[in-house]
């Protein structure tokens, strides 16, 4: 096995950007509910809508370069019967030292339950995220747009679902990350230099 760039810069700076202004964003909605008080009120609702609308620039711009290079087919999902080995070797094999199902390459990184995994993060949980995010943020002008009858405690409460769906996300991408490598720390190490085994 040959050492490859597996991850290019673009790569792994959008996806440390990305992790950074989620968490801010976790930080910050959770001290504007009053779970905790890091900063004020007014503070984190400013913060939280700086860094929502950084989040949003950062993705678009992702997706463009999604489409441009042909990345985005990563997020395709796979076969069922590859689907079905790689939730065994999660829920077994990685314990009884089986052996991994897929092999990684630069032409598909993303296992069959990863490919599922980011695919309800893209299409599922990232916009429920953005569209509660701004209909919250423009309560105000709802009767301007037509939807003055729906209820802001719905909406706040989609937002705060979406929050703690992105949150469970994240816990997982992080535990997985830092415990199935075969080198210890060897999926963040390459998600800093980029280098991995092909």
């Amino acid at each position: 096995m040959s050492r490859v760039i597996m991850y290019s810069g673009f790569e792994r700076f959008w996806h440390w950007a990305l992790a950074v202004l989620i968490l801010i964003l976790l930080l910050t909605g959770f001290n504007i509910h009053g779970t905790y008080h890091i900063v004020s009120f007014e503070q984190a609702v400013n913060i939280h809508i700086i860094t929502s609308w950084l989040l949003m620039g950062l993705l678009v711009f992702t997706l463009f370069w999604h489409m441009v290079t042909g990345e985005w087919k990563q997020y395709i999902p796979s076969s069922t019967n590859k689907l079905m080995a790689m939730m065994k070797y999660y829920a077994l094999d990685i314990f009884l030292g089986g052996g991994h199902p897929h092999h990684k390459t630069r032409q598909s990184k993303l296992n069959p339950m990863q490919r599922m995994a980011y695919l309800s993060l893209h299409i599922a949980i990232t916009p429920v995220t953005w569209i509660s995010g701004l209909l919250y943020l423009y309560y105000p002008y709802w009767d301007n747009i037509g939807i003055g009858s729906w209820s802001l405690g719905m909406i706040a409460f989609v937002h705060t679902a979406a929050a703690f769906a992105m949150l469970a996300f994240l816990i997982v991408h992080l535990y997985l990350a830092l415990t199935t490598s075969e080198e210890r720390l060897g999926y963040l190490k390459a998600m800093l230099h980029g280098y991995e085994k092909e």
